[in-house]
């Protein structure tokens, strides 16, 4: 379902978009997915879902902080301030 929440975001936008649900559903499946690696007690297995859970959770780490973030207040243009002479 993931691939289909990002190909719609992506035909909305008429641009490639990667929203904040698909890193949601990527998370949610990496862990059920490493949670039958770890009950299959497969090292292999294991190492690869992890790196991929820790991917989609640090893509949410930076959404996140992005969003957090205040807004920086860019200085006037030197057009604009050669205005108020």
């Amino acid at each position: 379902m993931r691939w289909v929440v990002q190909w719609l975001a992506s035909e909305r936008s008429a641009e490639s978009r990667v929203p904040i649900g698909f890193w949601y559903m990527s998370l949610i499946g990496g862990l059920i997915t490493l949670a039958y690696a770890l009950y299959r007690r497969d090292p292999v297995f294991i190492a690869g879902q992890s790196v991929g859970t820790f991917v989609y959770l640090r893509n949410l780490m930076l959404i996140h902080r992005r969003a957090s973030a205040p807004t920086a207040v860019e200085p006037p243009s030197p057009e604009a301030a050669a205005g108020d002479r």
